[in-house]
């Protein structure tokens, strides 16, 4: 899937990405607004991964949509 199919269905996505990684907050939902790099980013913080490792979940988890 690529960045703009993500980012228009994000509204759809947003509780299994929250379910999924259960570290995020509503707040963090809210500043991904869709934004797959931001998605990575957050991952990296919530879950103290490096950016390729973050990156590769991310990825992963958007594949198997």
């Amino acid at each position: 899937m690529n960045a703009d199919i993500f980012a228009g269905k994000w509204k759809q996505m947003k509780g299994s990405v929250q379910s999924y990684w259960g570290k995020l907050t509503d707040d963090d939902i809210d500043r991904i607004a869709g934004d797959s790099e931001r998605l990575v980013g957050v991952v990296q913080e919530r879950y103290g991964k490096d950016k390729q490792e973050a990156r590769k979940e991310v990825n992963d988890y958007i594949d198997s949509l």
